[in-house]
């Protein structure tokens, strides 16, 4: 367990150089860009956000193009060749893409460019249809819709709300027109809502009739076509097959730039990294002639930093310890089992300054805890086989990712080294087998005891174990003080409650109500007993007067005092707390047996086997996985809540450093 030692760096060198020694610090990827000025008028900052802005957007256009591509030709993946990374490239092919820029980037346009063809051609086919759909209640027309009349007779085409029939048309016409047989109505066609008709009339008559019809809801369509309809919707579906055929053109076009899409990826990154040097490139001071940078590089690397830029660049460069008022990044340091447990760490805070790495202490209770509360060994391993097989298939998988799959590798191998002690086997599947199957029961008895039969046994260790728990977190919390040579508060703030704590377990063991849960009398002797009461009171009294020795006022003193003697109360819950190991464990076996009672009841036959199978196959794979969210989540929460609380606060920066940061693929570094 380690936090790294950070040194500040500070460069400084000529001005013409500064792009080549960006990308170098870029290409090392080991220092995070901090300027500290302490007079802003030794150097001004050049202006970079419209170049900035400019490979940004070229970036984009490129993201873009990639997205289209596979929307029309998706690459072909397997479930798991997400876990694989990013592929690894060699550093020329990132040059050639900076050569051939233009190249790439119009291929990226050419790309979005066409899927904006396309839907266009796409929306002018919907947009036709539309309109052969509004045709078709005209079809049977044989005259334009726009069509008036001739010249003695006026013709009438439109609507009216709601199914109406010829007679009721003519009736309503009787009182407008003299002779009602002067006037003809055709019905086009009908529908739910409305009723298409043509009317003819004598030319004089016109007015009088549409005025009567629009009493009745008459109404001339919006946009009488020209044609007549039938002869129209041919033309129409013309036009349709035209778009649609063009939409297949741009489509093939489209699909034949797939062969680019390496030369996108590259070229997005490209940009991307040059946009990333471009900020730091607006943020550093410069002069006529030179320039200045600084920021932070592990101890380890720097004296290596600063030889790479003395001797290649002529830069002026030097590094510095951490100022007290200064708060570094953190990076963390730790072997292969405990980095596993570092997104967890990460989740609740980085160590701040002056708090010590928790790593390694939490990767040991984070993996015990976790297979104690799954605790069935055939869970453990297949969850152990699947990441193992993961990490040896997908070796360079991303970092964070691969931290949490080594971390259900070690928690699937506590849980089968759990299950092993508890006999618990996908429950008590191999009882129920043999014996609904085979006729007698044939078991695998437990190292140690099965808590289903034995649970306040289980609790009481469970106990035990969150004692131990949360004694490590006071212990390095004692560890903290001694290191910073704060001796009294070591003494008052941790001898003292671990005086008062194990005063009172030791008051509590030989005590008769902790015979009724352990089911069995402890005896102490009475030195014993007398060493726990006075440690207890010790302890206490110890609490109630130097707990609040940061106040002057006696009075204020011994109150906060009694008010932090009081948080035995707190103690008392955390301890309960891990109570939720026996629950968990528990949940885990019981599910499990009633999954295997459940797929035993078609007994011995044919029936029965196929019904136990996919009983068995569902019913463990839904309680692996609940069981295993479960154990994640109450774990973490015993870290965070019970753990940390007792010594650690968290809060540290994470270090950021400098890099080429890639979406698409990683370079390969240099040897």
């Amino acid at each position: 367990m380690a936090i790294v030692q950070m040194q500040r760096i500070n460069i400084c060198a000529l001005k013409k150089n500064r792009k080549a020694i960006l990308e170098r610090l870029q290409e090392l990827g080991a220092m995070e860009i901090d300027i500290q000025l302490e007079d802003d008028s030794l150097g001004e900052k050049q202006d970079v956000a419209s170049s900035r802005a400019l490979f940004e957007r070229r970036a984009q256009t490129a993201d873009q193009a990639l997205a289209i591509l596979n929307i029309y030709v998706p690459e072909k993946k397997g479930m798991l060749d997400s876990l694989a990374g990013k592929p690894l490239v060699e550093k020329e092919l990132f040059e050639k893409a900076a050569e051939n820029q233009d190249q790439y980037m119009a291929t990226a346009s050419r790309i979005v460019t066409l899927d904006k063809q396309i839907a266009e051609s796409k929306a002018a086919v919907l947009k036709v249809q539309n309109q052969v759909e509004a045709l078709a209640p005209w079809l049977s027309l044989t005259v334009p819709v726009s069509y008036t009349g001739t010249q003695k007779t006026a013709v009438l085409i439109g609507t009216m709300p709601n199914p109406q029939d010829q007679q009721n048309i003519l009736n309503l016409l009787a009182g407008a027109v003299p002779d009602v047989e002067a006037v003809d109505v055709e019905l086009i066609s009908t529908d739910k809502d409305f009723t298409y008709l043509a009317v003819i009339c004598m030319k004089q008559d016109a007015g009088k009739v549409e005025e009567v019809l629009r009493t009745g809801g008459f109404s001339k369509p919006s946009s009488p076509v020209q044609k007549i309809p039938e002869e129209y919707k041919k033309d129409l579906e013309a036009e349709i097959a035209k778009a649609q055929e063009q939409v297949k053109q741009l489509e093939s076009e489209l699909v034949e730039c797939a062969v680019s899409r390496q030369d996108l990826e590259l070229i997005s990154d490209y940009y991307r990294t040059r946009a990333e040097k471009y900020r730091i490139l607006g943020e550093i001071p410069q002069t006529a002639s030179t320039f200045a940078i600084s920021g932070y590089v592990p101890a380890a690397k720097a004296d290596a930093i600063v030889k790479d830029l003395s001797e290649h660049y002529g830069a002026a460069a030097e590094t510095e310890g951490i100022k007290e008022e200064e708060e570094p990044p953190v990076l963390l340091h730790n072997n292969r089992f405990s980095e596993s447990v570092e997104g967890v760490l990460a989740s609740f805070g980085l160590p701040a300054k002056g708090e010590i790495d928790p790593t390694f202490f939490t990767s040991i209770f984070y993996v015990f805890l976790f297979g104690l509360m799954l605790s069935d060994a055939a869970y453990g391993l297949i969850v152990s086989l699947a990441c193992g097989i993961v990490l040896l298939k997908f070796p360079r998988m991303e970092t964070n990712l691969r931290k949490s799959v080594q971390l259900f590798f070690w928690c699937g191998l506590s849980t089968l080294f759990w299950g092993v002690l508890f006999g618990g086997y996908f429950g008590d599947a191999l009882d129920v087998i043999s014996e609904t199957f085979f006729g007698h029961k044939i078991s695998i008895p437990a190292l140690w005891f099965v808590p289903l039969n034995e649970p306040m046994r289980m609790l009481l260790y469970s106990m035990l174990f969150g004692v131990i728990h949360l004694f490590t977190g006071l212990a390095l919390k004692g560890y903290m003080y001694i290191r910073d040579h704060k001796y009294m508060d070591f003494v008052c703030d941790v001898i003292f409650w671990y005086m008062l704590l194990l005063g009172l377990i030791g008051l509590l063991i030989p005590s008769s109500m902790f015979a009724g849960i352990a089911g069995k009398q402890i005896v102490f002797p009475a030195a014993l007993n007398a060493a726990a009461k006075w440690s207890a009171i010790l302890g206490a009294v110890g609490i109630v007067l130097f707990s609040g020795r940061s106040s002057k006022n006696p009075a204020l003193r011994i109150a906060l005092g009694a008010y932090d003697l009081y948080n035995i109360t707190g103690w008392l819950s955390d301890v309960l707390s891990y109570s939720r190991l026996l629950a968990l464990g528990l949940a885990t076996g019981v599910i499990a047996s009633v999954v295997n009672q459940m797929g035993s009841m078609g007994g011995k036959s044919i029936g029965g086997v196929i019904l136990f199978i996919i009983v068995f196959v569902i019913g463990h794979v839904f309680n692996m996985a609940i069981n295993l969210l479960g154990a994640y989540v109450h774990t973490c929460r015993l870290q965070y809540v019970e753990f940390f609380g007792k010594f650690y606060e968290g809060g540290g920066k994470p270090f950021e450093p400098f890099k080429l940061k890639t979406k698409y693929v990683d370079l390969k570094e240099e040897k």
